[in-house]
């Protein structure tokens, strides 16, 4: 019996550009250590390692980050 494949979701969304780059330089230390890493994997790790932490953890990080306005931004 082949094993079920979980349920893919699409998304999109805004970061500024300085977090935006340090998926990429994550990216290059992954490959200078020897393993390579897609940035949906590194998006992935993020994720599992937010369900880790408790509410007053989150809340501080959360609160660290600068307010970024939501939606999309506008077109040049």
């Amino acid at each position: 019996m082949p094993a079920v494949r979980p349920c893919l979701v699409r998304d999109s969304f805004t970061m500024p550009e300085q977090e935006y780059a340090v998926l990429g330089a994550v990216k290059q230390a992954c490959l200078k250590a020897g393993f390579e890493v897609k940035k949906s994997e590194l998006l992935r790790i993020g994720v599992a390692l937010l369900g880790q932490l408790d509410a007053a953890s989150l809340r501080a990080v959360l609160d660290a980050l600068p307010q970024l306005k939501t939606g999309r931004p506008p077109a040049e």
